[in-house]
């Protein structure tokens, strides 16, 4: 997919140099005027990296918020549904190791290290990279406590998944391989929220997400988790267990003999 234009509204030099290192990292084009187009732009702010779609009646912004939103009310309240079951989440004193091998904008990645899970997440999108290191770094600044646990146990990585799963050494291996791949929506009556629609405008669909369960089910020492839409089809046949919700469903698969 083709890397967004980037568009800088702040006057702050320091955001001005950002956006021009930004835009020579992404290999992208930093724009002076956005009022005539009708796509989505990387935008930055005073405060933060945003996903902007342009045009009229455009959904708003994108962008991570680890600090408030519905993260940081579902860190405040401990709602985090089946998830943590699915993952074998027993005790804090005992919590599995985790890697992400789809991270997106590490909303789940960012859940399960609040509860005391050391997560690796891995994303291959530069661009969501960029915004994920943007939302750490505010979240980091804003909130001590959340500082100790982004430093402590969670490590976000710009890679491709595929490469990181074909070189864990033995040692390394963790205890929970994690996909959330994103699946195009194959019926009229899946009008998804505005966040996945801008973000799969950017990074498309995981296409070839079904070909990370065979090397995921050799890196992982315990299981593999899928998240998935509730009622779309199983990535791979014959999970040993499933985890259901209202809209998601997590599909759960046995580790194989490391390769």
């Amino acid at each position: 997919m083709p890397t967004p234009d980037l568009y800088c509204e702040s006057t702050s030099a320091d955001r001005v140099a950002f956006a021009e290192t930004l835009t020579a990292s992404l290999q992208s084009r930093l724009v002076d005027d956005i009022s005539n187009r009708d796509d989505v732009v990387l935008a930055i702010t005073d405060t933060r990296l945003e996903l902007r779609s342009c045009g009229k009646g455009a959904p708003g912004p994108v962008y991570v918020d680890f600090v408030g939103g519905s993260l940081g009310f579902s860190r405040t309240v401990n709602r985090f549904g089946q998830m943590f079951k699915a993952v074998g989440f027993k005790s804090q004193t005992e919590p599995p190791t985790i890697l992400d091998v789809t991270a997106g904008l590490c909303h789940d990645a960012y859940l399960l290290a609040c509860q005391g899970c050391r997560v690796t997440a891995v994303e291959r999108s530069p661009v969501l990279f960029a915004m994920i290191d943007d939302g750490l770094n505010r979240a980091i600044a804003a909130d001590a406590e959340l500082a100790t646990i982004i430093r402590d146990r969670l490590e976000v990585i710009h890679a491709d998944a595929l490469d990181v799963l074909s070189k864990i050494d033995e040692a390394d291996r963790p205890d929970v391989v994690y996909v959330d791949p994103m699946f195009p929506h194959r019926t009229k009556s899946a009008l998804v929220k505005k966040e996945m629609r801008v973000l799969r405008s950017i990074v498309g669909d995981d296409e070839d997400a079904a070909d990370l369960l065979l090397p995921a089910r050799h890196a992982a020492q315990k299981r593999v988790v899928v998240k998935r839409m509730r009622h779309a089809p199983e990535l791979a046949p014959n999970p040993m267990i499933c985890f259901e919700g209202k809209t998601t469903r997590f599909d759960v698969y046995a580790p194989l003999p490391s390769s």
